[in-house]
Protein backbone atom coordinates (compact mmCIF):
# COMPACT_ATOMS: atom_id res chain seq x y z
CA UNK A 1 0.00 0.00 0.00
CA UNK A 2 1.54 3.25 -1.08
CA UNK A 3 2.18 5.79 1.87
CA UNK A 4 0.47 9.60 1.45
CA UNK A 5 3.32 12.67 1.76
CA UNK A 6 0.50 15.52 0.73
CA UNK A 7 -2.85 14.79 2.83
CA UNK A 8 -4.95 17.81 2.75
CA UNK A 9 -8.13 16.54 4.73
CA UNK A 10 -8.10 14.49 8.14
CA UNK A 11 -10.51 14.02 10.36
CA UNK A 12 -9.04 14.11 13.79
CA UNK A 13 -10.22 13.60 17.43
CA UNK A 14 -9.17 15.27 19.94
CA UNK A 15 -9.56 14.91 24.14
CA UNK A 16 -9.09 17.51 26.59
CA UNK A 17 -7.69 16.29 29.87
CA UNK A 18 -9.82 15.98 33.04
CA UNK A 19 -9.37 18.33 35.71
CA UNK A 20 -8.19 16.89 38.62
CA UNK A 21 -10.25 16.20 42.39
CA UNK A 22 -10.79 18.90 45.28
CA UNK A 23 -9.57 17.18 48.50
CA UNK A 24 -11.39 16.96 51.91
CA UNK A 25 -8.78 17.49 54.64
CA UNK A 26 -8.85 18.89 57.81
CA UNK A 27 -5.02 20.31 59.60
CA UNK A 28 -3.79 18.76 62.39
CA UNK A 29 -0.99 19.43 64.57
CA UNK A 30 0.43 18.75 67.80
CA UNK A 31 -2.12 20.52 70.54
CA UNK A 32 -3.86 21.72 67.32
CA UNK A 33 -5.93 18.59 66.49
CA UNK A 34 -8.63 20.42 64.30
CA UNK A 35 -7.23 23.46 63.07
CA UNK A 36 -9.96 23.64 59.92
CA UNK A 37 -10.18 23.14 56.82
CA UNK A 38 -6.83 22.95 54.43
CA UNK A 39 -8.00 20.99 51.41
CA UNK A 40 -6.40 22.23 48.14
CA UNK A 41 -8.03 22.68 45.05
CA UNK A 42 -7.61 19.69 41.87
CA UNK A 43 -5.77 21.27 38.57
CA UNK A 44 -7.31 22.47 35.45
CA UNK A 45 -7.14 19.59 32.77
CA UNK A 46 -4.62 20.38 29.39
CA UNK A 47 -6.44 21.93 26.34
CA UNK A 48 -5.90 20.89 23.14
CA UNK A 49 -4.85 23.76 20.86
CA UNK A 50 -4.02 23.91 17.08
CA UNK A 51 -1.43 26.19 15.97
CA UNK A 52 -0.51 27.56 12.67
CA UNK A 53 3.35 26.63 11.90
CA UNK A 54 4.82 28.13 8.90
CA UNK A 55 7.23 25.16 8.38
CA UNK A 56 4.18 22.73 8.15
CA UNK A 57 3.14 22.19 5.00
CA UNK A 58 0.93 18.77 5.18
CA UNK A 59 -1.86 17.48 7.61
CA UNK A 60 -0.08 13.84 7.27
CA UNK A 61 1.19 13.37 10.49
CA UNK A 62 -2.84 13.58 11.87
CA UNK A 63 -3.29 10.58 8.91
CA UNK A 64 -1.17 8.21 10.69
CA UNK A 65 -2.00 9.21 14.06
CA UNK A 66 -5.92 10.73 14.15
CA UNK A 67 -6.39 10.40 18.01
CA UNK A 68 -4.94 12.80 20.56
CA UNK A 69 -4.97 13.85 24.12
CA UNK A 70 -4.08 15.83 26.25
CA UNK A 71 -2.85 15.75 30.09
CA UNK A 72 -4.85 15.33 32.88
CA UNK A 73 -4.77 18.08 35.92
CA UNK A 74 -3.41 16.69 39.19
CA UNK A 75 -5.39 16.20 42.35
CA UNK A 76 -5.38 18.32 45.01
CA UNK A 77 -3.57 17.72 48.51
CA UNK A 78 -4.18 18.38 51.91
CA UNK A 79 -1.83 21.76 53.58
CA UNK A 80 -3.57 23.76 51.10
CA UNK A 81 -1.49 22.10 48.03
CA UNK A 82 -3.19 22.31 44.44
CA UNK A 83 -3.04 20.33 42.18
CA UNK A 84 -0.73 20.23 38.87
CA UNK A 85 -2.00 21.78 35.69
CA UNK A 86 -2.44 19.55 32.65
CA UNK A 87 0.10 20.06 29.95
CA UNK A 88 -1.27 21.57 26.94
CA UNK A 89 -1.36 19.58 23.94
CA UNK A 90 -0.43 21.64 20.87
CA UNK A 91 -0.53 20.36 17.00
CA UNK A 92 0.93 22.24 14.26
CA UNK A 93 -0.88 22.73 11.30
CA UNK A 94 -0.27 24.35 7.77
CA UNK A 95 -1.29 27.65 7.19
CA UNK A 96 -4.42 28.17 5.41
CA UNK A 97 -6.41 24.93 7.41
CA UNK A 98 -10.07 25.13 8.00
CA UNK A 99 -11.17 23.59 10.99
CA UNK A 100 -14.98 22.73 10.58
CA UNK A 101 -16.99 20.39 13.52
CA UNK A 102 -18.75 17.05 12.69
CA UNK A 103 -21.94 18.32 11.45
CA UNK A 104 -19.77 19.99 8.81
CA UNK A 105 -20.17 24.18 10.47
CA UNK A 106 -17.04 25.90 10.26
CA UNK A 107 -15.26 26.48 13.32
CA UNK A 108 -12.39 28.47 12.57
CA UNK A 109 -10.11 29.03 9.57
CA UNK A 110 -6.82 29.63 10.40
CA UNK A 111 -4.51 31.95 8.50
CA UNK A 112 -1.37 33.49 9.31
CA UNK A 113 2.02 32.25 11.58
CA UNK A 114 1.18 31.92 15.15
CA UNK A 115 -3.16 32.13 14.83
CA UNK A 116 -4.04 29.69 17.55
CA UNK A 117 -7.29 27.81 18.34
CA UNK A 118 -8.32 26.21 21.54
CA UNK A 119 -10.46 23.21 19.62
CA UNK A 120 -10.93 21.36 23.10
CA UNK A 121 -11.05 23.47 26.35
CA UNK A 122 -9.28 21.61 29.55
CA UNK A 123 -11.75 20.79 32.64
CA UNK A 124 -11.97 22.51 35.68
CA UNK A 125 -10.13 21.55 38.41
CA UNK A 126 -13.04 20.29 41.50
CA UNK A 127 -12.73 22.83 44.64
CA UNK A 128 -11.06 21.39 47.88
CA UNK A 129 -12.90 21.75 51.08
CA UNK A 130 -10.58 24.78 52.05
CA UNK A 131 -12.36 26.55 49.28
CA UNK A 132 -15.92 25.82 49.75
CA UNK A 133 -15.34 26.62 53.89
CA UNK A 134 -17.99 29.57 54.82
CA UNK A 135 -19.55 31.28 57.63
CA UNK A 136 -22.13 28.88 57.78
CA UNK A 137 -20.15 25.64 56.54
CA UNK A 138 -17.07 26.06 58.46
CA UNK A 139 -16.00 22.43 58.08
CA UNK A 140 -17.10 21.24 54.79
CA UNK A 141 -16.17 16.88 54.88
CA UNK A 142 -16.21 16.62 51.28
CA UNK A 143 -14.96 18.19 48.03
CA UNK A 144 -15.82 19.09 44.15
CA UNK A 145 -14.85 16.78 41.62
CA UNK A 146 -12.69 17.69 38.57
CA UNK A 147 -15.09 17.95 34.89
CA UNK A 148 -13.82 16.18 32.21
CA UNK A 149 -12.71 18.08 29.12
CA UNK A 150 -14.06 18.91 25.86
CA UNK A 151 -13.97 15.42 23.45
CA UNK A 152 -15.15 16.15 19.47
CA UNK A 153 -14.54 14.90 16.28
CA UNK A 154 -12.74 18.03 13.99
CA UNK A 155 -12.25 17.63 10.45
CA UNK A 156 -9.13 19.58 8.70
CA UNK A 157 -8.91 20.80 5.53
CA UNK A 158 -6.03 22.31 4.09
CA UNK A 159 -6.67 25.30 1.12
CA UNK A 160 -3.13 26.15 -0.23
CA UNK A 161 -2.14 30.00 0.88
CA UNK A 162 -0.84 30.70 -2.37
CA UNK A 163 -0.65 34.05 -4.34
CA UNK A 164 -1.00 32.63 -7.73
CA UNK A 165 -3.44 29.72 -8.87
CA UNK A 166 -2.62 27.39 -12.31
CA UNK A 167 -5.77 25.75 -14.10
CA UNK A 168 -6.33 23.82 -16.94
CA UNK A 169 -6.96 20.64 -18.42
CA UNK A 170 -4.78 17.89 -17.64
CA UNK A 171 -1.12 17.78 -19.75
CA UNK A 172 -1.69 21.58 -20.27
CA UNK A 173 1.92 22.16 -18.95
CA UNK A 174 0.84 23.80 -15.61
CA UNK A 175 3.71 21.42 -13.93
CA UNK A 176 6.17 21.98 -16.65
CA UNK A 177 5.63 26.07 -16.40
CA UNK A 178 5.41 25.69 -12.72
CA UNK A 179 9.24 23.87 -12.94
CA UNK A 180 10.53 26.57 -15.25
CA UNK A 181 9.72 29.81 -12.97
CA UNK A 182 10.76 28.64 -9.66
CA UNK A 183 12.74 25.55 -8.22
CA UNK A 184 10.03 23.64 -7.61
CA UNK A 185 10.22 19.77 -9.32
CA UNK A 186 6.84 18.34 -9.96
CA UNK A 187 6.62 15.11 -11.60
CA UNK A 188 6.28 15.38 -15.53
CA UNK A 189 4.97 13.57 -18.01
CA UNK A 190 3.26 13.00 -21.21
CA UNK A 191 -0.27 11.16 -19.91
CA UNK A 192 -3.49 13.32 -18.19
CA UNK A 193 -3.33 13.51 -14.67
CA UNK A 194 0.58 13.40 -13.84
CA UNK A 195 -0.30 15.83 -11.08
CA UNK A 196 -1.90 14.02 -8.53
CA UNK A 197 -1.51 16.79 -5.81
CA UNK A 198 -1.30 20.60 -5.70
CA UNK A 199 2.50 21.60 -6.18
CA UNK A 200 4.09 24.67 -5.10
CA UNK A 201 6.80 26.69 -6.42
CA UNK A 202 8.59 30.09 -5.09
CA UNK A 203 8.95 32.54 -7.81
CA UNK A 204 11.15 36.24 -7.54
CA UNK A 205 10.06 38.84 -10.19
CA UNK A 206 11.90 42.02 -9.45
CA UNK A 207 11.22 42.69 -5.92
CA UNK A 208 8.42 40.83 -5.75
CA UNK A 209 8.63 36.94 -4.33
CA UNK A 210 5.60 35.07 -4.68
CA UNK A 211 4.11 31.48 -4.41
CA UNK A 212 2.21 29.74 -7.22
CA UNK A 213 0.20 26.77 -6.78
CA UNK A 214 -0.95 24.18 -9.75
CA UNK A 215 -4.24 22.30 -9.27
CA UNK A 216 -4.47 18.82 -10.91
CA UNK A 217 -6.49 18.62 -14.19
CA UNK A 218 -9.51 20.37 -14.68
CA UNK A 219 -12.33 18.60 -17.35
CA UNK A 220 -15.40 19.28 -18.14
CA UNK A 221 -18.04 18.35 -14.77
CA UNK A 222 -15.05 19.08 -12.07
CA UNK A 223 -16.85 20.81 -9.83
CA UNK A 224 -19.55 17.64 -9.60
CA UNK A 225 -16.98 15.47 -8.86
CA UNK A 226 -15.56 14.32 -12.17
CA UNK A 227 -11.41 13.76 -12.49
CA UNK A 228 -8.91 14.84 -9.84
CA UNK A 229 -9.37 18.89 -9.70
CA UNK A 230 -12.75 18.84 -8.07
CA UNK A 231 -10.74 17.60 -5.15
CA UNK A 232 -8.27 20.07 -5.09
CA UNK A 233 -10.44 23.49 -6.08
CA UNK A 234 -10.44 24.75 -2.85
CA UNK A 235 -6.66 25.48 -3.03
CA UNK A 236 -7.27 28.30 -5.73
CA UNK A 237 -9.63 29.65 -3.60
CA UNK A 238 -6.68 32.02 -1.40
CA UNK A 239 -5.19 32.87 -4.38
CA UNK A 240 -4.49 36.73 -5.66
CA UNK A 241 -5.03 35.93 -9.08
CA UNK A 242 -5.13 32.44 -11.51
CA UNK A 243 -3.71 31.80 -14.82
CA UNK A 244 -5.39 29.86 -17.07
CA UNK A 245 -2.12 27.62 -18.70
CA UNK A 246 -3.51 26.28 -21.97
CA UNK A 247 -2.68 23.93 -24.36
CA UNK A 248 -1.95 25.23 -27.76
CA UNK A 249 -0.35 22.26 -29.47
CA UNK A 250 -3.24 19.51 -28.23
CA UNK A 251 -4.08 16.24 -30.13
CA UNK A 252 -7.52 15.69 -29.15
CA UNK A 253 -10.35 16.23 -31.55
CA UNK A 254 -12.33 18.95 -30.59
CA UNK A 255 -10.13 21.23 -28.91
CA UNK A 256 -9.59 24.77 -29.25
CA UNK A 257 -8.02 27.33 -26.76
CA UNK A 258 -10.69 29.10 -26.82
CA UNK A 259 -13.23 26.28 -25.91
CA UNK A 260 -10.90 24.91 -22.90
CA UNK A 261 -11.08 28.33 -21.53
CA UNK A 262 -14.58 28.75 -21.67
CA UNK A 263 -14.76 24.84 -20.15
CA UNK A 264 -12.53 25.56 -17.26
CA UNK A 265 -14.27 29.45 -16.57
CA UNK A 266 -17.32 27.45 -16.32
CA UNK A 267 -16.47 25.12 -13.53
CA UNK A 268 -14.89 27.98 -11.77
CA UNK A 269 -17.98 29.46 -11.90
CA UNK A 270 -19.97 26.70 -10.94
CA UNK A 271 -17.62 25.96 -8.10
CA UNK A 272 -18.19 29.50 -6.85
CA UNK A 273 -15.97 32.32 -4.67
CA UNK A 274 -13.57 32.66 -7.54
CA UNK A 275 -15.34 35.65 -9.67
CA UNK A 276 -13.53 38.79 -8.25
CA UNK A 277 -9.85 36.56 -8.89
CA UNK A 278 -7.67 38.43 -12.17
CA UNK A 279 -7.24 36.28 -14.84
CA UNK A 280 -3.93 35.70 -17.08
CA UNK A 281 -4.34 33.49 -19.68
CA UNK A 282 -0.72 31.38 -20.72
CA UNK A 283 -0.92 30.29 -24.24
CA UNK A 284 1.47 27.23 -23.33
CA UNK A 285 3.95 25.33 -26.36
CA UNK A 286 4.32 27.89 -28.34
CA UNK A 287 7.62 26.08 -29.14
CA UNK A 288 5.49 23.76 -31.25
CA UNK A 289 4.47 24.76 -34.76
CA UNK A 290 1.34 24.42 -34.41
CA UNK A 291 1.20 25.65 -31.01
CA UNK A 292 2.63 28.98 -32.46
CA UNK A 293 0.15 29.11 -35.61
CA UNK A 294 -2.72 28.18 -33.55
CA UNK A 295 -1.93 30.97 -30.60
CA UNK A 296 -1.62 33.94 -33.16
CA UNK A 297 -5.26 32.93 -34.52
CA UNK A 298 -6.60 32.81 -30.95
CA UNK A 299 -4.84 35.63 -29.47
CA UNK A 300 -6.84 38.99 -30.74
CA UNK A 301 -9.75 37.37 -29.74
CA UNK A 302 -8.63 36.64 -26.00
CA UNK A 303 -7.58 39.77 -26.07
CA UNK A 304 -10.64 41.05 -26.94
CA UNK A 305 -12.75 39.76 -23.81
CA UNK A 306 -9.86 41.51 -21.89
CA UNK A 307 -7.87 39.21 -21.13
CA UNK A 308 -3.83 39.61 -20.62
CA UNK A 309 -2.59 36.80 -22.81
CA UNK A 310 1.20 36.10 -22.69
CA UNK A 311 1.98 33.17 -25.52
CA UNK A 312 4.79 31.07 -23.45
CA UNK A 313 6.60 28.07 -23.46
CA UNK A 314 7.68 26.11 -20.41
CA UNK A 315 10.65 23.74 -22.52
CA UNK A 316 12.07 27.28 -24.33
CA UNK A 317 11.74 29.64 -21.92
CA UNK A 318 9.97 32.04 -24.13
CA UNK A 319 7.20 34.90 -22.66
CA UNK A 320 7.86 33.63 -18.95
CA UNK A 321 10.02 36.40 -18.10
CA UNK A 322 6.66 38.73 -18.87
CA UNK A 323 4.13 36.48 -17.20
CA UNK A 324 5.68 36.25 -14.20
CA UNK A 325 6.15 40.13 -14.17
CA UNK A 326 2.56 39.98 -14.98
CA UNK A 327 1.58 37.98 -11.71
CA UNK A 328 4.21 39.67 -9.84
CA UNK A 329 2.13 43.17 -10.42
CA UNK A 330 -1.35 41.71 -9.62
CA UNK A 331 0.08 40.16 -6.04
CA UNK A 332 1.97 43.62 -4.87
CA UNK A 333 -1.40 44.98 -6.10
CA UNK A 334 -3.20 42.66 -3.50
CA UNK A 335 -0.93 42.46 -1.03
CA UNK A 336 -1.23 46.67 -0.91
CA UNK A 337 -4.64 46.43 -0.38
CA UNK A 338 -4.63 43.59 2.36
CA UNK A 339 -4.91 44.41 6.00
CA UNK A 340 -2.09 42.25 7.82
CA UNK A 341 -3.54 39.60 9.65
CA UNK A 342 -1.58 39.53 13.39
CA UNK A 343 -1.53 36.52 15.30
CA UNK A 344 -4.84 35.52 16.88
CA UNK A 345 -5.90 33.28 19.61
CA UNK A 346 -9.54 31.55 19.20
CA UNK A 347 -11.00 29.89 21.67
CA UNK A 348 -14.28 27.93 21.38
CA UNK A 349 -17.00 28.01 23.65
CA UNK A 350 -19.81 25.45 23.25
CA UNK A 351 -23.31 27.04 23.25
CA UNK A 352 -25.24 25.96 26.81
CA UNK A 353 -28.70 24.25 26.35
CA UNK A 354 -30.91 27.08 27.31
CA UNK A 355 -28.47 29.39 25.30
CA UNK A 356 -27.43 30.90 28.81
CA UNK A 357 -26.11 31.05 32.31
CA UNK A 358 -29.99 30.28 32.83
CA UNK A 359 -31.89 26.52 32.91
CA UNK A 360 -34.85 24.98 31.17
CA UNK A 361 -37.31 22.47 32.24
CA UNK A 362 -39.23 20.64 30.00
CA UNK A 363 -41.55 17.46 30.44
CA UNK A 364 -40.20 14.21 28.14
CA UNK A 365 -40.86 10.70 27.97
CA UNK A 366 -37.68 10.37 30.66
CA UNK A 367 -39.59 12.84 33.27
CA UNK A 368 -38.68 16.40 33.94
CA UNK A 369 -35.68 17.12 31.70
CA UNK A 370 -33.26 19.96 33.28
CA UNK A 371 -30.44 21.51 31.31
CA UNK A 372 -28.17 24.13 31.60
CA UNK A 373 -24.51 25.30 31.76
CA UNK A 374 -24.48 25.40 35.66
CA UNK A 375 -26.99 22.63 36.74
CA UNK A 376 -25.03 20.13 34.43
CA UNK A 377 -21.13 21.62 35.49
CA UNK A 378 -22.63 20.92 39.24
CA UNK A 379 -23.96 17.62 38.68
CA UNK A 380 -20.70 16.48 36.96
CA UNK A 381 -18.58 18.11 39.81
CA UNK A 382 -20.65 15.91 42.64
CA UNK A 383 -19.37 12.82 44.27
CA UNK A 384 -22.65 10.97 44.95
CA UNK A 385 -21.04 8.93 47.60
CA UNK A 386 -20.83 11.85 49.74
CA UNK A 387 -24.42 12.86 51.54
CA UNK A 388 -22.97 15.80 52.40
CA UNK A 389 -21.77 16.73 48.73
CA UNK A 390 -25.07 15.22 47.46
CA UNK A 391 -26.70 17.81 49.73
CA UNK A 392 -24.74 20.95 48.96
CA UNK A 393 -26.09 20.07 45.44
CA UNK A 394 -29.41 19.98 46.58
CA UNK A 395 -29.22 23.38 47.89
CA UNK A 396 -27.26 24.66 44.67
CA UNK A 397 -29.86 24.02 42.76
CA UNK A 398 -32.62 25.16 45.12
CA UNK A 399 -30.80 28.56 45.19
CA UNK A 400 -30.98 28.65 41.38
CA UNK A 401 -34.72 28.05 41.47
CA UNK A 402 -34.86 24.48 39.45
CA UNK A 403 -37.10 23.16 42.68
CA UNK A 404 -39.39 26.28 42.69
CA UNK A 405 -39.49 26.03 38.41
CA UNK A 406 -40.16 22.35 38.89
CA UNK A 407 -43.22 22.88 41.01
CA UNK A 408 -44.85 25.45 38.90
CA UNK A 409 -44.68 23.23 36.31
CA UNK A 410 -46.43 20.66 38.19
CA UNK A 411 -44.27 17.92 39.53
CA UNK A 412 -44.81 16.22 42.45
CA UNK A 413 -42.70 13.94 45.10
CA UNK A 414 -41.46 10.95 42.94
CA UNK A 415 -41.61 12.58 39.93
CA UNK A 416 -37.66 11.78 37.74
CA UNK A 417 -36.15 14.46 37.03
CA UNK A 418 -33.00 14.09 34.68
CA UNK A 419 -29.71 16.46 34.73
CA UNK A 420 -27.80 16.85 31.37
CA UNK A 421 -27.80 15.17 28.25
CA UNK A 422 -30.32 12.10 28.03
CA UNK A 423 -27.16 9.82 26.91
CA UNK A 424 -24.87 10.50 30.00
CA UNK A 425 -27.68 12.32 32.49
CA UNK A 426 -27.81 11.71 36.32
CA UNK A 427 -31.78 10.99 37.36
CA UNK A 428 -33.21 11.95 40.96
CA UNK A 429 -36.31 10.95 42.49
CA UNK A 430 -38.00 14.70 42.91
CA UNK A 431 -38.78 15.35 46.95
CA UNK A 432 -39.51 18.86 47.10
CA UNK A 433 -38.17 20.70 50.06
CA UNK A 434 -35.98 17.82 50.87
CA UNK A 435 -32.05 18.44 51.88
CA UNK A 436 -30.56 15.79 50.93
CA UNK A 437 -27.83 14.96 53.66
CA UNK A 438 -28.98 16.91 56.06
CA UNK A 439 -30.46 14.63 58.43
CA UNK A 440 -26.58 13.71 59.09
CA UNK A 441 -25.92 17.52 60.67
CA UNK A 442 -27.97 20.08 62.36
CA UNK A 443 -26.81 22.29 59.86
CA UNK A 444 -24.81 21.00 56.97
CA UNK A 445 -21.65 21.41 56.17
CA UNK A 446 -20.42 22.09 59.71
CA UNK A 447 -18.35 20.05 62.31
CA UNK A 448 -19.76 20.19 65.66
CA UNK A 449 -16.29 19.59 67.40
CA UNK A 450 -15.13 22.55 66.21
CA UNK A 451 -17.96 24.73 67.90
CA UNK A 452 -17.68 22.52 71.07
CA UNK A 453 -15.14 24.01 74.17
CA UNK A 454 -12.60 20.87 75.05
CA UNK A 455 -12.72 20.16 78.62
CA UNK A 456 -8.85 21.06 79.59
CA UNK A 457 -9.54 24.24 78.36
CA UNK A 458 -12.71 24.88 80.10
CA UNK A 459 -10.44 23.23 83.28
CA UNK A 460 -8.05 25.49 82.87
CA UNK A 461 -10.43 28.83 82.50
CA UNK A 462 -12.72 27.82 85.84
CA UNK A 463 -9.44 26.83 87.90
CA UNK A 464 -8.47 30.75 86.86
CA UNK A 465 -11.70 32.49 87.72
CA UNK A 466 -11.68 30.41 90.71
CA UNK A 467 -7.87 31.37 92.24
CA UNK A 468 -9.60 35.08 92.76
CA UNK A 469 -12.11 34.27 95.30
CA UNK A 470 -9.40 31.32 97.03
CA UNK A 471 -9.11 31.00 100.85
CA UNK A 472 -6.05 31.94 102.90
CA UNK A 473 -3.32 29.60 102.20
CA UNK A 474 -4.70 27.59 99.10
CA UNK A 475 -2.52 27.08 96.22
CA UNK A 476 -3.53 26.49 92.73
CA UNK A 477 -3.25 22.57 93.21
CA UNK A 478 -5.98 23.07 96.15
CA UNK A 479 -8.07 25.50 94.24
CA UNK A 480 -7.74 22.35 91.28
CA UNK A 481 -8.84 19.67 93.37
CA UNK A 482 -11.56 21.47 94.80
CA UNK A 483 -12.80 21.81 91.54
CA UNK A 484 -12.55 18.45 90.19
CA UNK A 485 -14.44 17.13 93.28
CA UNK A 486 -17.46 19.67 92.46
CA UNK A 487 -19.19 22.27 94.35
CA UNK A 488 -19.30 21.42 98.01
CA UNK A 489 -20.05 23.32 101.25
CA UNK A 490 -17.61 22.56 104.37
CA UNK A 491 -15.50 25.03 105.91
CA UNK A 492 -11.73 24.29 106.09
CA UNK A 493 -10.77 21.82 108.94
CA UNK A 494 -14.23 20.98 110.04
CA UNK A 495 -15.26 17.44 109.78
CA UNK A 496 -16.91 18.22 106.06
CA UNK A 497 -13.22 18.84 105.11
CA UNK A 498 -11.94 16.03 103.09
CA UNK A 499 -8.19 17.45 103.79
CA UNK A 500 -9.02 17.59 107.37
CA UNK A 501 -7.59 13.63 107.80
CA UNK A 502 -4.53 14.38 106.17
CA UNK A 503 -3.44 17.09 108.12
CA UNK A 504 -3.87 15.62 111.72
CA UNK A 505 -2.03 12.56 110.23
Amino acid sequence: MAVPTFVDRVSLHVSAGRGGNGVASVHREKFKPLGGPDGGNGGPGGSVILRVDPDVTTLLDYHHSPRRRAGHGGHGAGGHRNGAHGADLVLPVPDGTVVTGARGEVLADLVGPGTELVVAQGGRGGLGNAALASAKRKAPGFALLGEPGDELEIRLELKVVADVGLVGFPSAGKSSLIAAISRARPKVADYPFTTLVPNLGVVTAGDTTFTVADVPGLIEGASEGRGLGHEFLRHVERCAALVHVIDTATIEPGRNPVDDLDVIENELSRYGGLEDRPRLVALNKVDVPDGRDLADIVIDDLRGRGLRVFPVSAASGEGLRELTFAMAEIVAAARATKEVAEATRIVLRPASADGGDGFTVASTELGWEVRGTKPERWVRQTDFSNDEAVGFLADRLNRLGVEARLLELGAVEGDTVVIGDPDNAVVFDFKPGIDAGAENLARRGEDARFEEQRPAVGRRRAIQEAMADRAEGEERADVARRIDRGPTSYEIGSEDDPDRADDET
